[in-house]
């Protein structure tokens, strides 16, 4: 009989990357606690319930599903053992203005129809772009996010340092995106799934337009019940593999003795660790957390990032049903020209923003009263900014009139329920830093290597996961940060060798 001796590993913060992370490591043997300082898991994935309405608090979209399935199929089971997935048609639509609306078809035959009736001959650039970018994808995400970035030899393939060229990291999207389109509406197109990655595409390396091929070729899906789903999922399965998990219980103080975390402190208790991962907002931790001299990164240090935006969302319900609306809406109605990603990094409040209304109701007829619909609706603004009721109020009537002139609808008046969230919110929830929504920009100057690390570098037995560091913002980054960090502690701190008795 052998008996494997656990070690004690503590994950601050149930997000996606603290609840892959504790997953994982609690299959290997470890001893997992999970602690989060919300009554909720999820982070900003959580839910609230309100009038019989059901609102995700943040991701909405669904893409690349194969990173969901690679998870869950470490642990012998698929997402449909917890969840419903249905693939939406069309994907999206565009609205420009009354009557002015672009529909994105998820069978690509259409969709290369689509880009041929706005510019001739895209249909084959689609095609060529795609095909470029369906193999940065395979190998991007496949290899380059798998990795922990802890160091450049990590990279030193030989396949790999010959795909620097075919992989186009010193390229921009900007750049790469008109040498295959000149439509504005096609370019505008292209460069919408950079917003995910909180960067102008001037600087933002054109490896990403693998977004395009998880957007375009992998489909937009929907896990029936809500983006919650995953994390019921996320949870039960850390359950099945032992992890404790500690919610409404947020960590106070870490105690660091010559080079280690001893003891993790909370408002309610202490715990004993052996191992200690950081999914909580990296600055929060860094800074208020630790002692002045356990730090990595310094305050000028974090004051020099470049953030993904921040968000100012409505949850809507609203007492009749809405024409004109898909479940995933972009309004691109104004005219915002070359620099339209500038309005959610200038650190001022936009003029004239984009915005983004999802209406799940639309698909999932449980998330809101029958004849009710459930509307999301996110501007994307710059972190850092002054939030107080009097802007939101600003803009929420800007931008539902915005909304009801495009749609031709009343719909102000059919408000039976409305909850603001911004910048405040998010420090308030998530400690996070700036009140940032999406975590790092994913510029050339931040990415892999250039990240903050997973890795400690003053206290030996710190790790970090997240949005903050590898791989980078989204939901699929995330949930492979927590499988990239548990991977790192295994090999650091591996359980100890069986014993026989």
């Amino acid at each position: 009989m052998h008996d494997l001796a656990k070690k004690k590993v503590i994950v601050i913060g149930a997000g996606f990357a603290g609840l892959a992370a504790a997953a994982n490591l609690a299959q290997a043997g470890y001893a997992v606690t999970l602690l989060e300082k919300n009554e909720g898991a999820g982070g900003r994935a959580r839910v609230f319930h309100a009038l019989g309405f059901t609102f995700d608090m943040g991701p909405s979209w669904y893409w690349m599903p194969d990173v969901f399935e690679q998870f869950f199929k470490k642990f012998g089971k698929t997402t449909a053992d917890y969840y419903q997935l249905v693939r939406l048609d069309p994907s999206y639509q565009v609205l420009y203005g009354p009557g002015d609306v672009m529909e994105l078809p998820a069978a690509m035959p259409a969709l290369e129809a689509l880009f041929e009736s706005l510019e001739p001959g895209s249909a084959v650039k689609l095609r060529t772009f795609l095909k470029q970018a369906a193999y940065k994808y395979e190998v991007g995400i496949n290899n380059l996010v798998y990795k922990p970035s802890r160091s450049l030899t990590e990279f030193f393939d030989v396949k790999l340092l010959l795909d620097v060229l075919r992989l186009d990291v010193f390229q921009s999207m900007h750049k790469h995106v008109r040498k295959f389109f000149q439509h504005p509406r096609l370019i505008q197109l292209m460069e919408f799934p950079i917003l995910f990655l909180g960067a102008l595409p001037q600087n933002t390396p054109a490896l990403y337009s693998l977004m395009n091929y998880a957007d375009m070729a992998l489909g937009t899906w929907y896990p029936m019940g809500g983006m919650h789903k995953i994390v019921e999922a996320m949870v039960a399965l850390a359950k099945e593999q032992g992890v404790e998990l500690r919610l409404g219980e947020e960590v106070e103080r870490l105690e660091v003795l010559n080079g280690r975390i001893t003891r993790v402190i909370t408002a309610k208790g202490q715990y004993e660790a052996e191992v200690v991962i950081g999914g909580s907002d990296y600055h929060h931790l860094e800074t208020n957390l630790l002692p002045q001299e356990a730090r990595s990164y310094s305050d000028k240090y974090w004051d020099s990032r470049v953030m993904a935006p921040s968000s100012l969302i409505f949850y809507l319900g609203v007492d009749k049903k809405l024409d004109g609306l898909r479940h995933h809406n972009l309004f691109f109605d104004e005219d915002f020209g070359p620099h339209a990603h500038e309005i959610y990094t200038h650190p001022a409040w936009p003029k004239n923003p984009l915005f983004y209304v999802s209406v799940p109701s639309k698909t999932d007829p449980s998330v809101a009263p029958e004849g009710k619909e459930n509307l999301f609706i996110l501007i994307p603004v710059a972190p850092d900014l002054q939030d107080t009721p009097e802007v939101r109020e600003k803009y929420y009537q800007m931008v539902m009139t915005r909304l009801e002139k495009i749609t031709g609808q009343e719909i102000r008046s059919h408000v039976l329920y409305k909850r603001t969230y911004a910048h405040q919110d998010f420090i308030k929830d998530y400690h996070a830093f700036k009140g940032n929504a999406y975590g790092l920009a994913n510029t050339l100057l931040q990415t892999a290597v250039l990240k903050p690390s997973l890795k400690s570098k003053k206290v030996h037995n710190l790790f970090y996961t997240g949005q903050l560091t590898v791989p980078g913002p989204g939901v699929p980054p995330s949930l492979i940060s927590g499988q990239v960090v548990a991977a790192e502690v295994m090999k650091e701190f591996a359980l100890q060798e069986p014993t026989l008795i």
